[in-house]
């Protein structure tokens, strides 16, 4: 009836039948040519609050750093957990073995003071991670 009165429609609706039915039945091909796939960083969002003077002082510190203000906090809450990791390795060490003797201690701080020089020369301290 419709074929009849309007011929275009007709054949427009038996068209889109069939391309509809070969979408349907035909087998899916995936193409991941120009995909981009991304992995996004996990983030936890904290709202905090601190003096003003501290955070004009973080903030100054950051761009020093060229670093944004979370990535410059997530780098320093790193080294705080490093160093204190390492106190509480020192203190073990010393409850199992006894305390460092003085030479040991000198040699300590010799070395300390040469790969601080070592990593000046090699500008390692301006290395930068984000958040």
């Amino acid at each position: 009836m419709i074929g009849a009165a309007w011929p275009g429609v007709a054949r427009g609706l038996r068209r889109l039948a069939l391309n509809l039915t070969l979408a349907i039945t035909a087998p899916q091909r995936l193409s991941y040519r120009c995909a981009t796939l991304m992995v996004m960083a996990v983030r936890k969002k904290r709202s905090i609050s601190m003096p003003p003077d501290l955070d004009a002082e973080i903030a100054f510190a950051a761009a020093q750093a060229g670093m944004s203000y979370s990535a410059w906090l997530a780098e320093t809450a790193r080294k705080e957990f490093t160093i204190r990791a390492g106190l509480a390795a020192v203190s073990q060490f010393e409850q199992d073995h006894g305390g460092f003797t003085p030479e040991e201690l000198a040699e300590a701080d010799q070395w300390a003071a040469s790969a601080v020089e070592r990593a000046r020369l090699t500008g390692s301290s301006d290395q930068r991670r984000t958040a």
